[in-house]
């Protein structure tokens, strides 16, 4: 199926384009009833005695005006269309000799009102519905007050159709807001899930180090006498370690801090693309980092996609939680390409030519033909927001996005604190 369907085109249309089409639907349709078509021996309604001449023409003439005006305001100014569209229902019934507002010429009008009902706060919506009523009502009160013959029942038409199409409007309203706030829970859910990772990982981070600290110091105090050379080196081991376990942890619970403000930017847009939870990769240590990179993509090798990885610049240690979590977005990243891209290959590159920043890029060329996309039902759908709360608690940058090329890329810059232990 093409990526243009028919959806998409009918979305680009605007409610004010609607509403145009709407009101000229109406008045060709008025128009071919006060006429004699072929086949038939006389028209379905006869015309109004001033449907023909100069000041019916003028009428309507002005009418499709007032028209045309009030569809150009309705994506801007929907209450002012609305009265726009009322007067043109008004004026163009005049020269047509009905005993009430015909639906033909209260399209428009239905069109606006949906428009306000759907995107429009509740009472400014409901007052748009009791001026769309007092306007039938009050043509009606008109002609009966006139002593003129009043079309009770193509007015209860009219207005059961406004009715029904308010409603849908709120019904529609109602369904996008919770569409809405279901996202907003997800993605928050899913950021809070990615932070207890994080924080999971960083305990063992930690428990990693302290095992060090306490193995170096055992061996210290044994050789503390006889080889006091080693003891300071083990010694130094402990510092290192340390220090690299302060430092991570200052990086980690700083970021949290920062992240639980009030007046920090809240969570990615609703329409970031869905992606699933990362699996569970086999022949990688508990604690990876960019060292299993080749591991990586032996792996993902056996799922039917080629992975090449380039490294750029001299490879050097890095800080344990910067290092983790530039595996963890690389491997997202590449879980990703498995299961929802349609590519057999793509491209995993680690920049590390600037001392202060860890640059990562996956990219990959789009779907092979043919191949399908492997449809997932236990992912959490919210990948990206994972990836983009892990890059965003070490203060990285991170963008994901179609390739102009095709296919999609995902980019991650990790900042490298100067002075940083390395693992």
């Amino acid at each position: 199926m093409s990526a243009t369907s028919a959806t998409p085109l009918l979305r680009r249309v605007t409610p004010g384009r609607w509403a145009a089409l709407a009101w000229l639907a109406g008045l060709l349709f008025t128009a071919l009833l006060r006429m004699r078509l072929p086949g038939q021996e006389k028209a379905d309604v006869l015309a109004g005695v001033v449907f023909l001449r100069w000041d019916g023409l003028t009428m309507l003439a002005l009418a499709a005006a007032l028209a045309l005006r009030g569809s150009a305001l309705l994506d801007r100014r929907p209450t002012a269309a609305l009265g726009h569209l009322l007067a043109a229902a008004v004026l163009g019934s005049l020269p047509l000799g009905v005993t009430a507002i015909p639906l033909a010429q209260y399209l428009a009008v239905d069109v606006a009102l949906y428009t306000i009902a759907a995107n429009r706060p509740t009472k400014e919506a409901e007052r748009a519905a009791l001026l769309a009523i007092g306007v039938v009502l009050g043509h009606l009160a008109i002609r009966f007050l006139a002593g003129w013959t009043v079309g009770t029942t193509t007015a209860l038409a009219v207005l059961s159709t406004a009715g029904l199409v308010w409603l849908l409007g709120r019904f529609a309203r109602q369904n996008r807001l919770h569409a809405e706030e279901t996202r907003a829970r997800a993605a928050e859910q899913a950021v809070i899930a990615e932070r207890l990772r994080i924080a999971r990982e960083m305990h063992d981070t930690v428990a990693h180090s302290i095992g060090i600290v306490a193995l170096q110091a055992g061996a210290a105090r044994l050789v503390i006498d006889k080889r006091p050379d080693l003891a300071r080196e083990a010694l130094g081991e402990i510092e290192t370690a340390s220090r690299d376990t302060l430092a991570g942890l200052r990086r980690m619970l700083g970021a949290l801090r920062t992240a639980d403000d009030p007046g920090t930017p809240s969570d990615p847009p609703p329409d970031t693309p869905a992606v699933s939870a990362l699996p569970a990769v086999s022949a990688l240590p508990d604690m990876p980092g960019l060292a299993s990179l080749d591991r990586l993509a032996d792996t993902t090798g056996t799922a039917g996609v080629r992975v090449t990885v380039r490294r750029v610049g001299a490879a050097r240690p890095l800080p344990p939680d910067i290092d983790l979590s530039a595996f963890r977005v690389l491997q997202e990243s590449v879980t990703n390409v498995v299961r929802h891209s349609g590519a057999d290959r793509c491209t995993v590159t680690v920049d590390l030519r600037d001392p202060e920043t860890v640059a990562l890029t996956v990219e990959d060329p789009g779907p092979v033909p043919g191949r399908s996309r492997e449809v997932t039902g236990g992912g959490s759908g919210y990948g990206l927001v994972g990836m983009r709360e892990r890059v965003g608690l070490l203060h990285g940058e991170f963008t994901a996005g179609p390739r102009p090329g095709g296919g999609f890329r995902v980019t991650a810059h990790l900042p490298v604190p100067p002075g940083a232990a390395p693992a």
